[in-house]
């Protein structure tokens, strides 16, 4: 691959981040000009939102050209579609399709999707993409080595390794993980149960929230090894009401519950004690 071209002016989220994918995959220099005939017949040089054609086997990727009623569909997603990594990042990632929508629709058809007003927006915006977008929009060429270009290819290898690693981990928790019912007193509710496993992950805890969103289930706490010692965390999921850990801080087992009660650690390892603690925690 012999480089990546974007158009030259104003950048934006979609053009970047594709970018950013790009530059991690191939490690090339970006040109930000409008392409040329012979750019675009080029499969060694990748045409990004910019050129009229979406044809991946000659490396280009825009979206303009797409019909008024084309589902929203940014330069971003067709780089995504051809590394396969689409359907993943649709899952897991929210940002997306705002993005999608912005870029193809604009902030005002974008904030009533939302359903909010379109101040809310800009008040999503930070120094960061301000300075990010800026500093590229201002580059004519960028290469290995330039400050921005080494940022974009670190926000590239970032994003794959994020869904990459993520779908892995679904996958390991859909082989160890189990839903269990805890009732105390009359009352149940229904946790999700991560056992530790040999070898251990860096994070236990890392996807519980994914694979249980993927599931479909209305789970009200979590049960994972704690990777700070020998025993286990006991958690809310989506801060429900229904469990209080503070409830069990006097236990000779629990080290530490949080004020807040969302969040408790205890040494004990054997499942039975797990789930007692959990049905003590019941409100």
């Amino acid at each position: 691959m012999k480089a990546i071209l974007t158009h030259p002016g104003s950048a934006h989220k979609d053009d970047f981040l594709a970018c950013c994918l790009l530059v991690a995959r191939h490690g090339v220099p970006v040109w930000r000009r409008e392409p040329t005939d012979e750019d675009l017949a080029d499969p060694r040089i990748v045409v990004v939102d910019v050129g009229g054609e979406h044809e991946p086997a000659k490396s280009n990727f825009d979206h303009h050209q797409f019909p008024r009623d084309h589902a929203p569909v940014c330069a971003l997603s067709l780089v995504l579609q051809d590394l396969g990594l689409y359907e993943d990042a649709r899952s897991f990632c929210e940002w997306l399709e705002p993005a999608e929508w912005f870029d193809t629709r604009g902030p005002f058809a974008t904030a009533e999707w939302l359903g909010v007003d379109r101040s809310i927006v800009n008040r999503l915006n930070s120094p960061i993409d301000i300075t990010l977008l800026r500093r590229f929009a201002q580059k004519r060429e960028l290469g290995p080595g330039e400050p921005v270009w080494e940022v974009m290819r670190m926000v590239g290898e970032d994003l794959v390794m994020y869904l990459r690693t993520l779908r892995e981990r679904l996958d390991y928790v859909a082989d160890h993980a189990s839903f269990l019912e805890v009732a105390e007193e009359g009352k149940s509710v229904r946790i999700l149960f991560m056992p530790r496993t040999d070898p251990m992950p860096d994070d236990p805890s890392s996807g519980l929230g994914r694979f249980i969103e993927s599931r479909g289930e209305n789970v009200a706490g979590l049960i994972y090894p704690d990777r700070r010692g020998g025993g286990y965390g006991l958690s809310r999921h989506e801060d429900s009401a229904l469990l209080d850990f503070t409830r069990i801080i006097d236990e000779a087992d629990v080290h530490f519950a949080h004020a807040r009660g969302f969040v408790a650690k205890t040494s004990a390892t054997d499942l039975d004690r797990l789930v007692s603690l959990v049905g003590r925690a019941i409100v």
